[in-house]
């Protein structure tokens, strides 16, 4: 069996809490809209120092599970603690521009030039890494062209890049700027669904 299907299996199938998004009212963006992702994007452009605790939901198509999961951000450098909800064994992947390390698998620490190359030969998992780290703060990735949709709210509801469609279902709007609370993103037959239980901003 796969080492990404043993995992799988031995993960609580604790669905995310509202993992079914609500009917979004989207649009385009009028001049409004974008002006404010404009600014929210100024804002948030330096925001490299943070964390973040909740749970993520991961699917390769044919497995999937649910982990508590805390993500720091400290410049380039990340890590994230992922742990079975049940019997609390956890995961942790921590890396930077020059590497990452995947530690609490049978057998030992992988190591392997980024994170999103690791854990597809590790594990299976399509997880896009370096973009998500721009989509959680609801902005948009450097290096492709995106395409977004708003809200009622005038915040982003839908962002289309690298292939990866990423919704937003709720928003966290007593910060400012708005930071999201939960991230849903989907390549078929790929899904990486993050529910934000709370931010630090540092």
């Amino acid at each position: 069996m796969k080492l990404s299907s043993l995992i799988f299996a031995s993960l609580a199938t604790l669905p995310l809490a509202a993992c079914a998004p609500r009917q979004l009212v989207r649009h385009q963006g009028d001049a409004a809209s974008l002006t404010q992702q404009e600014a929210r994007e100024r804002q948030l452009a330096g925001a490299d120092h943070w964390t973040l605790q909740g749970r993520i939901f991961i699917s390769n198509g044919e497995d999937g599970g649910t982990l508590n999961v805390t993500w720091t951000q400290h410049g380039g450098h990340y890590e994230f603690i992922l742990s079975k909800p049940i019997t609390g064994q956890s995961y942790r992947l921590a890396g930077d521009p020059q590497g990452a390390e995947l530690d609490g698998l049978d057998g030992g620490p992988r190591h392997g030039p980024d994170a999103e190359a690791l854990m597809r030969r590790a594990l299976g998992w399509e997880v896009p890494i370096e973009a998500l780290r721009a989509w959680v703060l609801g902005v948009r990735a450097q290096g492709s062209d995106a395409r977004l949709s708003f809200g009622e709210n005038r915040l982003p509801s839908e962002l289309q890049q690298a292939g990866w469609t990423v919704s937003y279902p709720a928003w966290d709007t007593t910060r400012q700027p708005a930071l999201p609370a939960k991230v849903f993103a989907d390549k078929p037959p790929y899904k990486v669904k993050l529910s934000i239980a709370s931010w630090s901003m540092q």
